[in-house]
């Protein structure tokens, strides 16, 4: 018993009649909104992490000798 085709599209169908197209175009902005902006928080802590890990190793270096 899968999913057909037809129950996909009833599905569909009665999503936009409930919400609208203008409310679901919205949520879709909202979410690429959401993953652009973890993409660049993630993209943003681990450069941060390199810089701390490059001068942690700089400052160990200058310890040692």
């Amino acid at each position: 018993m899968g999913i057909s085709f037809w129950q996909i599209a009833i599905v569909v169908v009665l999503v936009v009649l409930l919400f609208g197209r203008g409310k679901i175009s919205s949520l879709m902005g909202d979410v690429a909104k959401g993953i652009k902006s973890f993409k660049k928080g993630m993209s943003d802590d681990t450069s941060t992490n390199n810089n701390e890990d490059n001068s942690k190793s700089d400052g160990s270096d200058s310890e040692n000798k």
